[in-house]
């Protein structure tokens, strides 16, 4: 497996069928993370959790670690 196949199935991004070149998948998997690492933070900071984690995470694994912030989100009882 090469480094675009790679990077294309860890963004799922493949789901566009391959239609975007090496540099414009990089490009849009750079803003794609960006913005994932916005909306994990913002549901963290909603349902209590660690917000700069969760930003960091949503920036390294993408649109994964939202699915798992949505998945495991629930607001802590204070």
């Amino acid at each position: 497996m090469d480094l675009e196949s790679f990077l294309g199935y860890f963004t799922g991004l493949r789901i566009l069928g391959g239609a975007l070149s090496f540099p414009s998948l990089l490009a849009t998997a750079a803003m794609t993370h960006c913005l994932d690492s916005i909306v994990c933070r913002f549901f963290a900071r909603n349902n209590g959790y660690r917000k700069d984690v969760w930003t960091v995470l949503g920036f390294c694994f993408g649109i994964w670690a939202v699915v798992a912030l949505l998945l495991f989100s629930r607001k802590r009882e204070e």
